[in-house]
C-alpha cells in the first residue's frame, strides 16, 4: 500500500507539472493572441528600415544584405525569374507558393508570420520556414525584386533558451527536493499519531504527544493527547465501578451469608435470630436499590429507556415525594418548609419522580434529629427547583465528584448510613437527557443546596 509521504509527494509534483503544462498553453495563446502579431509588426519595420538603408547607401546589395544577415537575420532575395539567393544561415524550408512570390514582385507585402500555421508557440516562434517570414518589395539596380526576412531566433535566443531550460529544470528539481524535505516534516507527526492509536488500542494510554505547532495537525496532536487521557480517566473510572460494584455486592451478602450460618445453627436467641433476620431484610434491600439504580443507569446511558415526556403538575409530584417519605422524616423530627409555586411542566413523569425521590431522601438522611429541610419550585426563565438541607454538609474539595458513581463522602463504608454512591449519578443522568442543569453549594455542618434548573 502506497504510504501517505509518497502520495503527498507524487500529488505536489504532478500539481507541479499539470501547472507547468498548464502555464504552458496559456503562455502559447498569449503569444498567438497578443505577440504573434506584435512580433510581426516589428519584423516589418525592420523588413522596410532594410529597404531604406539599401536605397540610401552605395553597397553593393551581396554586400549590403549579407551585412544586414551577419546582425542575426535571415535573408533570403528572389528575383523575377524566381531565382532565390540566401544571406544568413539558410531556412529550414524553402517552399511557398509562387503566387505569393509574384504579389510581392508586384509591390505587395507578405504578412507570413501571423499566417504561419502552428499549434505550439515553441514551433510558432522559432521554426525558421521561408513562409514564416516577411516578404516585401525592394528595388535592386532598377529591378524589383522579394526579400523575405525573418530574425535569426536561434542565434539571438539560443543562449537564453538554454537558460531557460535550465532554469526550468532546476526550478523542478529544486522544487521536488523541498517536497520531499518538508513532507517529511507534514508525515512526521501523523505517524506519531499512529504509533499512539496503536498504542491506545493495546490498552496503554499513557503518551505524549508534544507539539509547538499551532496548525491543524498540532490541533490534531493535542486533540489527540486530550482524548487519550479522557481515554484513560474513562479506563480508570471502568476498573474503578467494577471495583465499587463487586464491593457493594460483596458487602452485603457477607452480611447476608454469616447471619444466615448463624441462625442455622440455632446457637442464638430467638431475639438475635430476629435482629439478623432484619438486618438481612435491610441488606436484601439494599441489593435490591443497588441493582435498580444499575439497571436505570445503563438504560439511561444506552438511551434504552425512550423519555416519555407528559403534561403534569410539577408541584404536585414533590408534594407526593413529601408524602412518601413522611415516616423517615417524621421519625428524625425533621421541619420541612415548602414554597411551591403551580407549575405544569412536560417531562418524563416516572424519571423526574426518581430525582425528586433521591434528593429529598439524602437531605433527610444527612439532617440531623430537629433539622430542616426547605423545597422551593419557581418559574423565572426555566424551572427552579432548590432542595436545601441543614444537614452535615460536604466538603468544598469534594463537590466536584458528588456526581460520580459510587462516589461517598464517607471513604470507610461505613454502613450507619446506608447508599450504594449511584443516587446523585442518577439525578444528574434524568436532568442532563431533560436539557436541563443541576448545582451544588455545601458548608460543613451547615448544610448543602441543590439547584435544578429544566427548560419551560
Amino acid at each position: 500500500m502506497k504510504s501517505l509521504y509518497f502520495r503527498i509527494v507524487a500529488t505536489f509534483a504532478l500539481v507541479a507539472l499539470v501547472s507547468g503544462i498548464i502555464a504552458f498553453l496559456f503562455s502559447n495563446l498569449y503569444y498567438h493572441s497578443k505577440l504573434k502579431d506584435f512580433n510581426e509588426k516589428k519584423i516589418l519595420e525592420i523588413s522596410r528600415e532594410i529597404a531604406y538603408l539599401h536605397e540610401h547607401n552605395e553597397l553593393p546589395m551581396d554586400e549590403f544584405l549579407t551585412s544586414v544577415a551577419n546582425m542575426n537575420f535571415q535573408l533570403y532575395l528572389v528575383d523575377e525569374n524566381l531565382q532565390g539567393t540566401q544571406y544568413g544561415d539558410r531556412f529550414r524550408n524553402y517552399d511557398l507558393d509562387e503566387n505569393i512570390i509574384k504579389s510581392i514582385l508586384h509591390g505587395n507585402t507578405y504578412y507570413g508570420i501571423s499566417d504561419f500555421q502552428s499549434n505550439l508557440f515553441v514551433t510558432g516562434f522559432f521554426k525558421d520556414n521561408l513562409e514564416n517570414s516577411i516578404g516585401i518589395p525592394i528595388t535592386v539596380d532598377g529591378q524589383t525584386k522579394a526579400l523575405f526576412v525573418r530574425p535569426n531566433v536561434e542565434k539571438q535566443f539560443g543562449e537564453m533558451r538554454i537558460v531557460f531550460s535550465l532554469l526550468l529544470g532546476i526550478t523542478f528539481l529544486l522544487s521536488l527536493l523541498l517536497i520531499l524535505i518538508f513532507t517529511t516534516f507534514i508525515v512526521r507527526p501523523i505517524k506519531r499519531l499512529t504509533k499512539a492509536a496503536r498504542k491506545i488500542a493495546s490498552g496503554n494510554y499513557h503518551i505524549q504527544l508534544e507539539s509547538n505547532r499551532s496548525d491543524e495537525i498540532g490541533a490534531l496532536a493535542n486533540d489527540f493527547g486530550r482524548m487519550a487521557k479522557s481515554l484513560q480517566k474513562l479506563d480508570d473510572m471502568r476498573q474503578e465501578f467494577v471495583s465499587n460494584v463487586s464491593h457493594e455486592i460483596q458487602s452485603p451478602l457477607t452480611s447476608i451469608q454469616g447471619f444466615t450460618k448463624a441462625i442455622r445453627t440455632k446457637t442464638v436467641s430467638k431475639e438475635e435470630a430476629d435482629r439478623y433476620l432484619s438486618i438481612i431484610e435491610q441488606e436484601s434491600s439494599r441489593l435490591s436499590s443497588l441493582s435498580k439504580q444499575l439497571l436505570m443507569l445503563s438504560s439511561l446511558d444506552k438511551q434504552v429507556k425512550s423519555i416519555s415526556k407528559t403534561e403534569f403538575r410539577l408541584d404536585e409530584q414533590i408534594r407526593e415525594v413529601i408524602l412518601v417519605t413522611e415516616w423517615q422524616w417524621n421519625q428524625k423530627n425533621i421541619e420541612i418548609n415548602l414554597d411551591l409555586r403551580e407549575i405544569v411542566i412536560n417531562a418524563d413523569e416516572q424519571l423526574l419522580f426518581q430525582v425528586w425521590m433521591n434528593l429529598i431522601a439524602n437531605s433527610i438522611k444527612f439532617t440531623d434529629e430537629s433539622g430542616a429541610i426547605y423545597i422551593s419550585a419557581k418559574v423565572d426563565d426555566d424551572i427552579i427547583v432548590v432542595v436545601r438541607d441543614t444537614g452535615t454538609g460536604i466538603p468544598v474539595e469534594e463537590l466536584a465528584q458528588i456526581f460520580d458513581r459510587f462516589y461517598m463522602a464517607d471513604k470507610s463504608r461505613n454502613r450507619t448510613k446506608s447508599g450504594s454512591g449511584l443516587g446523585l449519578s442518577v439525578v444528574k443522568k434524568i436532568i442532563d437527557i431533560h436539557g436541563g442543569t443541576i448545582s451544588v453549594s455545601s458548608e460543613l455542618r451547615k448544610g448543602t443546596e441543590f439547584i435544578i434548573r429544566l427548560p419551560w
